[in-house]
């Protein structure tokens, strides 16, 4: 089950890997905003998966503050967008 999480672990950075090639090649700075957004919801995949692999728990806590401040992080952004400020 280990070899499972490590694999899945590998997939969701080569997506996240993707994601960054989107994230330099947007058309527009909202296009660049849900792919920032995407590829942080990757990386805490990503070290969810990678905690289950190692069997550490602190990953865990680590994981749980990257996906509170990817959200509000795309909160400020979308706030910078609303007003006009970029």
């Amino acid at each position: 089950m280990a070899e499972i999480f490590g694999l899945s672990a590998i997939v969701e950075l080569a997506v996240a890997g993707l994601l960054v090639v989107r994230l330099a090649l947007g058309p527009s700075v909202t296009d660049r905003v849900v792919a920032l957004n995407a590829v942080s919801t990757q990386a805490t995949l990503s070290l969810l998966f990678f905690a289950a692999f190692a069997d550490r728990a602190i990953y865990l806590d680590v994981a749980l503050w990257m996906a509170s401040f990817s959200y509000l992080g795309a909160l400020v952004w979308a706030r910078f967008l609303e007003r006009g400020l970029l």
